[in-house]
């Protein structure tokens, strides 16, 4: 099924969400696939449909950093680069306090969440807080920011947000902080030298 990217569309996805389902949604860098966190056999379908080993983890996305911190643990300086770039292409790794996300995830003891900069997946996110949100394409192939493209090339998902063409600048760079250290796991659409700055 694929819906618009409005009030009804929203509705609809965000009710397939919370009954298990798997949807295909627009964010600020490119076509991201999810589902309710919480559900473990709605995690497995991801892995599933992506062809994703088993043994990487999967991000989160929230919708505010209030939000983030009902199943993730700040440190001070987490907060300041936070405050700086979301909601924007930055992921960050942090500990996780959520004992039922963590189960269903098949996380240690970390978890890379974000927010994106987006109004349609924020307003999806307002109405379900978390959802899996990594790149809507089988694993090895390159992801995409045109629906079209989304389309022709996955299948098993229940729901397809169309938020048109994204015109971001590709996948979100992923940080780590140990010991007041920044640690680039993926330099994306922010550059070292901008996480640095802050």
């Amino acid at each position: 099924m694929k819906v618009n990217c409005d009030k009804e569309g929203i509705k609809v996805a965000s009710k397939i969400i919370n009954n298990g389902g798997i949807v295909i949604f627009p964010t600020d860098t490119v076509y991201g696939i999810g589902c309710d966190p919480y559900n473990k056999a709605s995690v497995e379908k991801i892995y599933k449909i992506k062809s994703r080993n088993i043994s990487k983890s999967l991000p989160v996305l929230t919708y505010s950093k209030e939000t983030a911190k009902k199943i993730v643990q700040f440190d001070e300086f987490a907060e300041k680069i936070v405050d700086k770039f979301w909601p924007g292409p930055l992921t960050i790794i942090l500990k996780i306090t959520d004992k039922k996300i963590k189960e269903s995830l098949n996380l240690k003891d970390k978890i890379a969440i974000r927010v994106p900069n987006n109004k349609c997946i924020l307003e999806l996110l307002q109405k379900c807080n978390f959802l899996v949100g990594t790149s809507a394409n089988v694993s090895g192939d390159s992801s995409y920011t045109n629906p079209e493209e989304g389309l022709q090339n996955l299948e098993g998902y229940d729901v397809f947000v169309d938020g048109g063409v994204i015109s971001g600048k590709g996948e979100s760079t992923i940080i780590e902080i140990e010991n007041n250290e920044i640690k680039i796991i993926r330099e994306g659409s922010l550059s070292k030298e901008e996480i640095l700055h802050v």
